[in-house]
């Protein structure tokens, strides 16, 4: 989640794991006491820190990079993980071999501070890169990246348009965005905006776009192809407009036309 603009197919076959291979971990690390220390943090993310620790977050972050269809190794890659947080995404494409990752946020790191990223990193002895910045400051002089990741982060910006705009100004080359979308099933370009608390209780949600605004919208910052990799499946939105009738939290139908989706987008050659 971010400041400046934000309130407060088929699956992959590779392993969905986000651990470095043992000879990049800490050697002698007394996991007891490992242990004691991830519990005394607040996780976002499950990374799976070694030792037999794996951090306790809200969020199934192996199963959610399975539906991004990332390539499997990235040797010789630079990448920008945007929203990068406790740095799971950031930790996985080092993983995958990436030469350079540059982990970007702000929002969280200003509101829950950094130690969650910052102990994961000690942890997998990581050379990934964080730096501080809004998305809406993002630009080429903070690099040029042949993969950007942006997930999980889009719909929390007040200038989506804007904000992909500056995403792209980044992006040499690939760009893998993950987002929550809504309107499904309309096929113009369209979007819902959530004010105060609107969406989930959460005031730092703001729009819902749905996937051909998303597509459109890639389109004109610059990426000349873009494909929509997966969509929220329709039983999968039914059980969840279920559950969150049950809490009070949203309306049926409206719930079942909401979701998530993964969309690549490539810059010309």
């Amino acid at each position: 989640m971010w400041g400046n603009g934000s309130r407060g197919p088929e699956q992959a076959s590779y392993p969905a794991m986000t651990r470095l291979p043992e000879d990049r971990q800490l050697p002698n690390t007394d996991a007891q006491a490992l242990r004691r220390e991830v519990d005394a943090v607040e996780w976002f993310h499950r990374i799976d820190l070694g030792h037999g620790v794996v951090t306790s977050g809200p969020d199934d972050s192996p199963a959610k990079l399975a539906t991004l269809d990332l390539p499997e190794r990235l040797d010789g890659w630079s990448v920008a993980d945007i929203g990068a947080l406790d740095g799971f995404f950031s930790f996985e494409a080092e993983r995958r071999g990436a030469e350079r990752v540059v982990a970007f946020d702000s929002y969280m790191w200003q509101v829950r501070g950094r130690t969650s990223f910052d102990l994961a990193r000690r942890v997998l002895a990581s050379d990934v890169e964080p730096v501080e910045v809004e998305v809406l400051d993002l630009s080429p002089e903070h690099g040029s990246f042949d993969l950007t990741l942006f997930l999980g982060v889009l719909y929390h910006m007040r200038h989506p348009l804007l904000a992909l705009e500056r995403v792209a100004s980044i992006t040499q080359n690939m760009l893998v965005l993950e987002s929550h979308v809504d309107l499904l099933g309309t096929r113009r370009p369209a979007g819902v905006f959530y004010p105060g608390t609107e969406l989930m209780d959460d005031p730092t949600n703001w729009w819902g776009l749905n996937p051909p605004a998303i597509e459109a919208m890639l389109r004109e910052v610059g990426f000349s192809r873009v494909q929509r990799i997966s969509v929220s499946p329709l039983r999968q939105r039914l059980w969840a407009g279920t559950r969150l009738r049950l809490r009070n939290q949203a309306g049926f139908l409206a719930s079942t036309r909401q979701g998530r989706a993964v969309f690549h987008a490539f810059k010309e050659a």
